[in-house]
């Protein structure tokens, strides 16, 4: 199989993610429940990894959370901000892991759309809308979509200079791209641990620089005596047992990226996408969705084809990648394929100049084959 749906999550993961989580099913017990050694070890690797994230990320070890996903970070972020009512601005490119929270807490949601790889546009429009009384602006370091790098420091500065809490989506971008909280001066980060960071899949960190208001209560192993949640973190966040051997294995996923180098490993993979747009303009019929600040991603469609039935075919012919809206249709929306979706290719650290050149290679023969237009309105 070429897998080129690193996106959704990277395949394959490091050996050491492997053997990190295997190691610690065996050996590591539930932190901060007991003082057996296996106890005190689970404590010590969580906290190693709140250091070498909080590090990777220039954020305090303590105020590093681990979650089960970016979604559930980001569920977090959001109603710690915003409440029926609130307004709230976001960029035209969010996830629905941002949007439906939002819709849930009743906020009154402004649009930052501009035009797909429009920096300058869409920093004006959020100019526009950032005004008094605004509760918080969300918005995505990279498009899930399309790859578009979004001015994310420009959009903290006129935050900031506002006094408006900004959220960082860093679904696509931590592990790839530089993502400093300190820098961004952001209220929140979320990020998943199984995509960028080469985690096993139910891992995420939320990095937290603003007061926060918890959606799960429970057991932490501290303050057991009161019946309210503690005041501090991480403790107030991570009611339960915590994903041990998941964070296990995310440690070492952010460890063997550190060897590797962020930069090299970004470098490579917008090589890559550039050398797949030039591959896929050739193709009579494709249409490429490209531009400046793109990251390791890219979308595309092909004229009178049905994108999800085009990704089924690859896959038959050995090619994963991924088709429709991509859990995002405010960015389709933005980019005026809403009724058609795309198909997506997603580059990863170990993905290779060949894996374009096969998908593209593929893709021409599947469209000379005409059962393609047959089952086209049955799909439908």
């Amino acid at each position: 199989m070429i897998y080129l749906d690193n996106g959704a999550t990277t395949l394959p993961k490091p050996r050491s993610v492997a053997d990190a989580v295997a190691w610690s099913i065996g050996h590591l017990a539930s932190p901060g429940r007991g003082s057996s050694r296996a106890s005190e070890e689970a404590d010590d690797m969580l906290y190693e990894l709140r250091i070498t994230a909080g590090e990777m990320f220039s954020c305090p070890p303590q105020q590093v959370i681990l979650t089960t996903s970016a979604t559930h970070g980001l569920n977090i972020a959001i109603k710690s901000l915003a409440g029926p009512g609130d307004r709230v601005v976001i960029s035209g490119m969010e996830h629905n892991a941002v949007v439906r929270p939002l819709f849930a807490a009743g906020a009154d949601v402004q649009v930052a759309r501009g035009r797909l790889f429009d920096s300058n546009k869409l920093l004006e429009d959020f100019d526009r809308l950032l005004t008094p009384g605004t509760s918080a602006c969300v918005v995505t370091h990279v498009s899930n979509v399309f790859g578009w790098i979004l001015p994310v420091e420009e959009i903290a500065a006129l935050c900031s200079t506002r006094g408006i809490p900004l959220v960082v989506d860093a679904s696509q971008s931590a592990g790839s791209l530089e993502v400093n909280m300190e820098a961004l001066g952001a209220a929140f980060i979320a990020m998943p641990g199984h995509k960028g960071l080469l985690g096993p899949q139910g891992t995420g960190l939320l990095l937290c620089g603003h007061p926060v208001k918890t959606i799960l209560e429970g057991g932490t192993g501290s303050l057991s005596r009161q019946p309210e949640m503690p005041d501090f973190l991480p403790d107030r966040l991570e009611s339960g047992t915590q994903n041990v051997p998941g964070a296990a294995g995310l440690l070492a996923g952010i460890r063997y990226l550190r060897r590797v180098g962020i930069r090299t490993a970004s470098e490579r993979e917008t090589e890559l996408r550039r050398e797949l747009v030039r591959q896929l303009r050739r193709i009579p019929g494709v249409e490429v969705f490209y531009g400046e600040n793109q990251a390791g991603t890219v979308s595309f469609r092909v004229r009178n084809r049905d994108c999800v039935l085009l990704a089924s075919r690859l896959a038959e012919q050995g090619i994963a990648l991924r088709a429709g809206l991509h859990c995002a249709p405010l960015a389709h929306e933005t980019a005026g394929t809403l009724e058609t979706g795309t198909l997506r290719v997603s580059y990863g650290p170990f993905n290779t100049r060949q894996d374009g050149k096969e998908l593209c290679r593929r893709l021409e023969k599947i469209l000379e084959r005409p059962e393609i237009e047959e089952t086209l309105a049955d799909h439908r």
